[in-house]
């Protein structure tokens, strides 16, 4: 992810009340006497990129302090993936604004692209914006992950990683299956299904079972009622001297002579026929009705029980008529892969096998690569930290096989520095001195310049207490950088200031009362004056001296 910072807006911060920087891609340097406000230009950068914060950094007199930094990002997969998972809106044409605000209370507001974040997201993304190297870490370097993603990227390995953790993948899939299958397969689940199968099996299960006993347990529970009803209603209808029937055979005699008076009586006796063949067929279903409902207490206690039983297993399984009788075949799988777990484990052990050999095939494949790699790149790494002064350093990229392989690969990787001849190599991460860790990473961002994939450099004064020829090393690399990212250094070095193609000078001024730290491009002239008086003042011989600088550095 490169990224080039446009713009660094900061107010309220220690000593600026107000200040918006432009800034071009290449070299940039910032000069100026000590105690200027330089740091604090580079303290409000590790701020708005998720450093902590305290009250001591808003100004004087003022309530907050704000940090906002507009990026212009040329690959912004990565950071749109970020953003996407944080629901942020992504960059649009290549824009990232980064805003930071710290008030007196302590609230701590974090924005990107407009939406409120929290300080974890705008550290990772900034991480992948920006290395910074100086008095306090903010270096990726550091993390033996992204050296061997250093080395990786240096041998070209990104085909020879991306087979071997397909193979990787493979490998703890299987193993993640065996695993499970032994849990899933011990002998107490063995018990404990087969009992659960044969109570299911006892059960004797059938689909729509439950509704049909329901329906006859209520028939049975409420017999004598019923027929007491039914029998009420033939009494009404047909056995009672004033029944219904009987009544419509005298209504039938008296329709049959209004037909023999008048022939338009015929319609009314069709009517009556219909309705009494409808009496009668209701009749008939309810003698059959009474002939079907039994009272048998001894058949009603056995659909009770097996109702009880349906319920209590629909309980215990919290499982419905279906899910019991899917139930019982998901256990008779269960049983019949216990049966044949040792033939499935051999099944598995064999594919383990297989993938275990291709794994060990493309790790050994990817560690000659990154071994071949690792070499050359520690010796193209001490011939630079020669032309930053380390004239008997030592430098050397350990590697160490891992006890079982990782998703990274077969070994362990990582960075060994000895500044003084004599010393034994210490790791990156324990060296103290800040101007040596600088220097030595310039000399590995030089080498890695085509590797490494982190936009814009910071350098806090890493030519510190180096001489002219060394500066004008740092210079030079710092230079060639420039060419392919933005970096950004503060220096005292006139030999380092030289080689930047764009220089900025920093200064306190006084008015009111109060102190104020100003920045402004040194251009022209203007930066020969700087130059000289960095030098050590502004006679002739310190301006010629100063021109000759520039000159070299073109």
């Amino acid at each position: 992810m490169s990224a080039t910072l446009r713009s660094l807006r900061i107010r309220n911060l220690a000593l600026v009340e107000s200040l918006d920087w432009d800034l071009a891609p290449g070299f940039t340097v910032v000069t100026g006497e000590t105690g200027a406000g330089k740091s604090i230009i580079l303290g409000a950068l590790k701020l708005v990129l998720g450093e902590r914060a305290d009250k001591t950094l808003i100004r004087a007199g003022a309530d907050q302090c704000s940090v906002e930094a507009a990026f212009e990002v040329d690959e912004s997969s990565d950071i749109n993936r970020i953003l996407e998972q944080q629901g942020i809106d992504p960059c649009e044409d290549g824009q990232l604004l980064l805003k930071r605000i710290y008030s007196g209370t302590g609230t701590n507001r974090q924005f990107v692209n407009g939406s409120l974040t929290t300080v974890t997201v705008l550290k990772q993304i900034g991480d992948g914006l920006v290395d910074l190297h100086g008095p306090h870490d903010h270096q990726s370097l550091l993390s033996t992950e992204n050296q061997l993603a250093l080395v990786d990227g240096f041998a070209d390995a990104g085909k020879l990683l991306e087979a071997y953790q397909q193979e990787y993948q493979s490998l703890s899939k299987l193993r993640k299956e065996r695993e499970e299958l032994l849990c899933q397969t011990s002998e107490e689940n063995l018990q404990l299904w087969r009992y659960q199968r044969q109570e299911l099996e006892a059960a004797d299960l059938k689909n729509g079972e439950l509704q049909a006993l329901q329906t006859r347990y209520s028939a049975g529970s409420n017999a004598r009622r019923l027929l007491e009803v039914s029998g009420a209603v033939l009494q009404r209808l047909s056995e009672a001297e004033d029944s219904i029937l009987r009544q419509l055979a005298d209504v039938a005699r008296q329709l049959r002579e209004l037909n023999r008076l008048d022939a338009m009586g015929s319609d009314f006796l069709r009517s009556h026929e219909a309705a009494t063949i409808e009496l009668e067929d209701l009749e008939r279903n309810l003698v059959d009705y009474q002939s079907r409902v039994e009272i048998d207490p001894e058949a009603l206690q056995k659909i009770e029980e097996r109702l009880n039983l349906l319920h209590s297993l629909q309980r215990k399984y919290t499982r419905d008529e279906e899910g019991l009788i899917a139930l019982k075949q998901e256990l008779t799988l269960l049983v019949e892969r216990f049966d044949r777990r040792d033939e499935a484990l051999a099944e598995i052990d064999s594919k383990i096998e297989a993938v275990r050999k291709r794994l060990e095939i493309r790790g050994n494949e990817l560690t000659d690569a990154r071994c071949q790699a690792a070499a050359k790149l520690a010796k193209v790494i001490g011939s630079h930290l020669k032309d930053l002064g380390f004239k008997q350093a030592d430098f050397e990229i350990q590697i160490n096989a891992r006890a079982e392989p990782a998703v990274s690969g077969l070994e362990a990787m990582e960075f060994f520095f000895a500044p003084n001849p004599g010393e034994p190599t210490k790791p990156l991460r324990a060296i103290a001195s800040s101007g040596e860790i600088s220097r030595l990473m310039l000399a590995i961002k030089t080498a890695l310049a085509q590797q490494d994939s982190v936009g814009l450099l910071v350098f806090d004064e890493i030519d510190a207490n180096v001489g002219g020829e060394i500066a004008h090393s740092i210079g030079a690399k710092m230079r060639s950088l420039g060419a392919n990212r933005q970096v950004l250094a503060i220096t005292h070095m006139p030999q380092v200031a030289a080689a930047a193609t764009s220089h900025f000078f920093a200064s306190k001024d006084v008015t009111g009362g109060r102190t104020r730290t100003e920045l402004t491009e040194v251009i022209g002239n203007q930066r020969v004056e700087e130059l000289a008086r960095m030098l050590g003042g502004k006679s002739k011989s310190a301006l010629e001296h100063a021109k000759e600088l520039l000159r070299g550095a073109g």
